[in-house]
Order: C-alpha cells, then structure tokens, then sequence
C-alpha cells in the first residue's frame, strides 16, 4: 500500500500527516512556527525557520510510520510575499499574508478605483497582505530587496524550492491578484494598474497541473528520505480543503472554521463582473474547468481566541460558555473584524473594526463569548452568499472541535453542515491532489462525515440576527469610509 505524507505549512503551525490509499491517517506530527509581530502591523517570518519545521515534522511522521512514505505532498497558508534569490535563498524576512503595513495604500486604492481596474481583469480583489499592494510598497520603500530577488512567490512554492531546487508555483496561488483564472496567465493590465509592471518578471508562471517535482540532495537530507522522492507542491490550503472535504459538485462549499474564515464554492464557469465589489477570488483548481470562488474573510478562530483571553478562558470552556448562553446572547452584539489590516471579504476594508456591544452590568462572560462565536457564524453567511453556494456544504477547522459551535454554525446557516472525519483536510486534500498525479486514474474517495442539521426552533431568531448584523454593518462600512465603487458603478454618476 502506498503512503504520501501531506505536509500543510500554517501560519503559526506546521502539520505532516502520512495517509494511505484509503485515506486512513497512519501518523502525524506538528511543530510551532515562529511569527514576527512587528510595530506599525508588520507580521513576518523566517523562511529557513519554516523549512527547519517541515523538516521536523516529516522526519517525525517517518520516524512513526517505521517505512519511508513514497511521495510528499505540500501545501500551506497563501498570500504574503516570499521574495528569494536563484538559490531559494530569503533576500529579506517573508511578509505574512497578516501584515498591514499598506493599509493605507489599499484604502487609497479602494478609492481611486485601482483595485476595481485590476478586478475587471482577474476577478480577484486586494487586502493589504497580498502580493499587488506588497509589491508596491517594498518599491517604494525597499527597491533593494525587489533588486535582489529572482522570485516574488508564495510559502509553498519557496518550501518546495528549497527541497527540489526547482520553482513550482501552483496556479492557486498565483491566482491572487494577478492571474486571470479563465486563462492562467498573468494579467498585464492588474500589473499595470499596482504600478509594478516592471517587476512582472518576479512573478513564476504557474506550474501545469499534475507536476511532480524530486527531492534534490539538500531537500533529501532536510527530509531525512532518499534523493530523487516525488514531491508535489500544492494546491495552497484553502483548495486542498476543498478537495479533503469532499467537495465535488459546482455549487457545493466549504466553510473553514479556523484562524481565518474562509468560504468557497466550487464553480464552473468564472463571472468577471466589472460592477461587483472588488473582494474574494476565483481559485484555479487541478481541474481545469473547475474554479472555487473564495470569500475568505480575515479573521475566524482568531476572534474567538480573542475574546476567551478578554473573560479569562480557555478553548476548552467553549462548549460550557455556549450552553451559559442563550441564543442572541441576551442583546449583546459583535463585529469580528479584529485584524489590524481590515477585512478582505466579502468586502475589503483596511479600516474595519471589531466591536462587543450591547453590553450592561447584567451581562456575563458567557454572552460575550457566545456574541463573538454568533458574530463568526454572520460573517461566515454573508461570504457563502456572496461566494454562490447552493448545494451541500461540509465544515472544517479547528473551531469544529467544539460541535456546540458547529451546531451554532449550522443554526445561523439555515442548513445541515457536513463535518469531515479527518481533521487535517488540507494535508488530505493536497495527498489526493498528489495521488492523481502520480498514479493516473485515481479517484477520490468522499470520506466518512457527520452531519448536523440547523434547529427549527432558533431559525426566526437567527433570520432577524442576520438581518441585523447586515444593516449594522452597512452603517459602520458608510462611517469607515472606504467603500468601494467599481469604475462604471451607478453610483459613480
């Protein structure tokens, strides 16, 4: 039976996990990553720190299985900017895709109409942690480091690089902001109008789908597995969930309940409408007539993390903090956008803010929790809407762990949610990804899930909280004062 460890490299955690044919996990491992919180909202991270962790990981998960795995397969976060030389090598530290050091360029951009012109092109919009307002920045600020680099890449393509010697990058990655999905090249236009069509030489072109790289000395020695090893480097984390949650049929979705909220539906056809807010993206997929358009929102788990710090608890109390709680969380509202660079989608918003209302001597600690966890589950809503999704959706994520929020997740959706039996989709997800690579003809087998089905009795509450939090939100969007309008926009005239 063959094994491929699937390596999914996190934000703040690196996870391996060795499957076999059936998908059963046969091992697995974690280590932390290191981030950089930098004043002025500046977040990055040392790409030989992240390679030393996969390393790790894979060595461990080997180690576990008492046999050498036959391939590995590699995914991990998206967005940020991972400059290098030739060699892989960091010409400067990676700029997570957190970081909010051009927030004021992408507010101005919003305004000018920049990111709207762009967005006709590519259908993908911007945040301040993306690779159209990095550029821009770094030229303005570090011409030297763009001077310096072969490569403007991403996490998974410079981890690869580092273990085959050979730039790979997959088509979803390169997706945002710059690649028009329909034809998986480079749009010179985006280029042109974030003032770095200079520099398109930096970007790699997308890799065609099924390469299969090698582990080269160095990269074998890292892994502590023989030279020559099939490697295969993507999709990136958001698409490799997809595919390890079994979504299969355009219009069905996934909702990743973890550090960022991420929502995808899969689709098959791309709408580039030049009069749509400029937010979310249409993700390549190893299929290519299958797009997933993605609405991932900053900040998921994160805000939930948040705010159990803020009443002194833990994760392990949500489950008992939900049930302290009644629905509506006795009239105590939130807004989850705590990320220091704004919102992403579905609307983009350097300026947009959090807040905990609603809030009086008679309130507890459980009904804050349990506002942030309902404000989670809005959000999650107004992304899938505006994402497409009419067919099933499954769940995935950290925050599934806590089937009290599932079932919350479930309520304020109006629809049964699919949980996934194997926690690690991504790593699942890109081990598929690898299989029909490698082994033609392999099909994807749907995996074991459970469902939960959203509760009459909450429905009219949840309907009217929904309702509430879109009107409260248009309200602050208009006092924020960065809503976009795309060029030709009626309200233009």
């Amino acid at each position: 039976m063959s094994t491929i460890i699937g390596v999914d490299i996190g934000t703040s955690v690196t996870k391996a996990v060795a499957f076999g044919e059936d998908g059963t996990a046969l091992a697995s491992a974690s280590q932390r990553s290191h981030l950089e919180m930098l004043p002025g909202g500046r977040v990055e991270q040392d790409l030989d720190d992240v390679v030393s962790g996969v390393g790790g990981v894979v060595r461990e998960v080997t180690a576990k299985l008492g046999r050498l795995p036959d391939a590995v397969a590699l995914t991990g976060q998206g967005d940020g900017l991972w400059l290098r030389d030739r060699d892989g090598r960091p010409v400067r530290p990676a700029i997570s895709w957190m970081d909010a050091r051009a927030s004021d360029l992408v507010a101005r951009w919003l305004t000018d109409g920049t990111i709207g012109t762009a967005y006709a092109h590519t259908g993908s919009g911007m945040f301040p942690g993306c690779h159209g307002p990095l550029l821009n920045w770094l030229q303005e600020h570090e011409p030297r480091s763009l001077d310096r680099a072969a490569v403007a890449g991403y996490c998974v393509d410079a981890v690869a690089q580092r273990l085959t010697g050979r730039v790979c990058l997959d088509a979803s990655d390169a997706t945002l902001p710059f690649l028009d999905p329909r034809t998986r090249r480079y749009a010179p236009e985006a280029l042109a109008a974030c003032g770095i069509a200079e520099r398109a030489g930096l970007l790699p072109p997308p890799a065609a789908p099924g390469t299969v790289l090698a582990l080269h000395g160095p990269g074998a020695g890292l892994l502590g597995l023989p030279e020559g090893l099939p490697v295969v480097a993507g999709p990136y984390d958001l698409p490799a969930c997809a595919i390890g949650s079994g979504v299969r049929e355009a219009g069905d979705g996934v909702l990743i309940l973890g550090t960022t909220l991420a929502s995808q539906v899969l689709t098959d056809r791309v709408d580039l409408d030049p009069l749509a807010e400029p937010a979310g993206m249409w993700l390549c997929t190893p299929a290519p007539d299958r797009w997933l358009r993605a609405m991932p929102a900053m900040v998921g788990t994160a805000a939930l993390e948040w705010v159990l710090c803020l009443v002194g608890a833990t994760t392990a109390d949500v489950d008992c903090l939900l049930a302290d709680s009644p629905p509506g969380a006795r009239g105590v509202r939130a807004f989850p956008f705590l990320s220091e660079a704004g919102e992403r989608a579905p609307f983009v918003d350097p300026s947009a803010q959090g807040r905990l209302d609603g809030l009086s001597l008679a309130t507890g600690r459980a009904d804050a929790v349990r506002a942030v966890c309902e404000a989670i589950g809005y959000a999650a809503r107004h992304c899938l809407e505006a994402a497409g999704l009419n067919g099933t959706l499954a769940l995935c994520g950290g925050g599934t762990r806590s089937l009290t929020w599932a079932r919350l997740i479930a309520d304020i959706l109006g629809r049964p949610v699919r949980i996934p039996g194997e926690e690690q989709v991504g790593a699942l997800g890109v081990v598929s990804v690898a299989r029909a690579s490698l082994y033609p003809g392999y099909a994807v087998s749907p995996g074991r899930h459970r469902v939960i089905e959203p509760r009459d009795d909450v429905r009219a509450l949840y309907e009217d909280g929904y309702g509430r939090y879109r009107a409260e939100l248009g309200t602050a969007r208009a006092a924020w004062g960065t809503h976009p309008r795309p060029p030709g926009h009626p309200g233009n005239l």
